[in-house]
């Protein structure tokens, strides 16, 4: 067997910058420190963060005594943050600047006078974050269901995680009913890459091991992706998922992993696939 590494399986910029943020946080401040959400989406990161004293909480009302609060990287909707400013509650954010952009892009184009139409999984933390920030008649589609009544003069964000295939469908239905549209494509070039990246990894691979949180959408997408390109594929968390039995009469195993998926998960992963043989 031989085993081939994608070049981007891991960290992107977003989330390393937003842990880097963290532990240096962490190791400033005494006492624990408080994200709201968790920062990323990988499980074991969360946990290393906990021992650390970054404590991850969903309302940050219901806790008395925090003079800090971290934001995650998918960030938070526009709200929420003001609400938090006027507490006095000291904010350090750790939203991707990618994100960010995309904030940027959503209420330029709301004060442009476009219905800003946002490309992306309406229950994903970054969405929530991303429509606070496109107005009262702001809408969310994911190029899967029927897409809502619109007005003429539509403007276009995307989730940063989105497949540029998503955006594309999304545009050609909304090219059927507006009169004037304005897109930002705001994926990331990170997400785009991985992709391809995977795509091609996965196309030559006799199995592919896909190593990231199953709480993280763009790990799923590229578990997605395999199987799309009838490649069998395991999407696991830790290396203590994989069994020899994967890996019986395969010549070339693959293997990818998410954007919030630290190295050492990785490693842990390629190792135990070649203590098995490979």
């Amino acid at each position: 067997m031989k085993i081939h590494l994608a070049k981007r399986a891991g960290f992107c910029f977003g989330v390393r910058r937003a842990i880097d943020i963290a532990l240096k946080i962490a190791g400033t401040k005494k006492g624990k420190v408080y994200t709201l959400g968790p920062i990323i989406h990988n499980p074991q990161v969360i946990k290393m963060l906990r021992e650390k004293g970054i404590i991850p909480i969903e309302d940050f009302r219901k806790r008395k005594g925090i003079s800090s609060l971290i934001i995650r990287t998918h960030g938070i909707p526009l709200q929420l943050f003001r609400e938090i400013q006027d507490s006095g509650c000291e904010i350090i954010d750790a939203t991707c600047p990618f994100v960010k952009k995309a904030h940027y892009y959503a209420k330029l184009l709301r004060e442009e006078g476009y219905q800003v139409v946002i490309v992306g999984e309406k229950d994903h933390p970054e969405v929530r974050g991303l429509i606070s920030y496109a107005g009262d008649d702001g809408i969310i589609v994911d190029g899967k269901t029927l897409l809502p009544d619109i007005r003429k003069k539509v403007g276009i964000v995307v989730q940063t995680t989105q497949p540029l295939e998503v955006l594309k469908k999304v545009l050609s239905d909304i090219t059927e009913h507006a009169k004037e549209i304005k897109v930002y494509n705001t994926i990331c070039n990170s997400t785009a890459l991985r992709l391809r990246e995977t795509e091609e990894l996965a196309r030559k691979a006799d199995v592919m091991i896909v190593v990231g949180g199953k709480n993280s959408a763009n790990t799923t997408q590229l578990a997605r992706l395999c199987l799309s390109l009838s490649v069998p594929t395991y999407h696991i968390e830790t290396a203590s998922e994989i069994r020899k039995s994967w890996f019986k009469g395969m010549k070339r195993i693959g293997i990818t992993a998410g954007a919030s998926t630290p190295e050492w998960i990785i490693q842990a992963a390629e190792k135990k696939i070649r203590d098995t043989g490979g």
